[in-house]
């Protein structure tokens, strides 16, 4: 039943796509729907992790769901868009991971087929930063910049929480607290920088003090962890507030973007 209401999605999400008639997207829309990729990466996995461990798997089953059909859309829209051979090159090579990304997720959730969720979001990462700087660094925009670092904070929201989920259903895999260490370290570094940028608006600072506050009640969570006392429920939810937040955030920068 999952896999056929996924399915179904997914076919109508790209008819949606295929639409004609759409506009070309800015060169500041480009970043955030390449840093969306970035995002989206990890939150599939996420939600597969979710269903997994039986963590709100009413809830999992709606975002994968959203979140294949926003990838196939970004996709899209970033074909379109795509000014330069490098750039084309990069959303070919994530087109190919994500194909066998897409066909892992829409398989009933276990341990085994886990590992090679994980593998692919990890792949899938790593092409859409690629991608990310590719497309920032034909900008020449310095607020472009602040887009992709807010849009990082957006995709380590849901890198922490898999990650999590990850260590709760204790797979087999090397360095996974490690890695959930350098996510959650990342983050903090991350909304001190983006305090500091001069560019910041008074909402803009007042959003970030309003991630900040969030951000310090999932820290609280993830404390338990040190004794193997999971909440994989709490920290779902709270790292989902921090999406929102962030993705208003990273809105608010591509507004500033666009202006310049």
């Amino acid at each position: 039943m999952i896999r056929y209401l996924l399915s179904l999605s997914l076919a109508l999400g790209l008819l949606t796509c295929s639409q004609p008639g759409q506009a070309a997207i800015s060169d500041a829309e480009a970043v955030n729907r390449a840093g969306m990729q970035r995002m989206l990466s990890q939150r599939i996995a996420k939600s597969y992790l979710m269903l997994g461990t039986e963590t709100r798997a009413e809830v999992a089953v709606i975002q994968l769901d959203q979140s294949i059909a926003d990838l196939e859309t970004n996709s899209q829209l970033l074909q379109e868009y795509a000014p330069t051979a490098p750039i084309r090159a990069a959303l070919s090579e994530a087109s190919e991971t994500w194909q066998r990304y897409r066909e892992a997720v829409l398989t009933s959730p276990n341990k085994e087929r886990a590992l090679q969720v994980l593998q692919l979001s990890e792949q899938a990462l790593e092409q859409n930063e690629k991608l990310v700087k590719l497309i920032e660094q034909h900008t020449g925009n310095q607020v472009a910049q602040l887009v992709n670092r807010s849009g990082r904070q957006r995709m380590l929201s849901q890198r922490i929480a898999k990650l999590y989920l990850a260590m709760s259903w204790h797979l087999p895999v090397e360095q996974l607290r490690t890695e959930f260490d350098a996510a959650v370290q990342e983050f903090d570094q991350g909304i001190k920088d983006l305090r500091g940028a001069p560019q910041n608006t008074t909402e803009i600072n007042q959003r970030l003090d309003q991630i900040a506050t969030q951000w310090r009640f999932a820290q609280a969570g993830f404390s338990l962890a040190d004794d193997s006392r999971y909440v994989p429920t709490v920290i779902v939810t709270t790292t989902e507030t921090l999406l929102g937040k962030v993705n208003e955030l990273t809105g608010r920068y591509e507004e500033l973007a666009n202006a310049r």
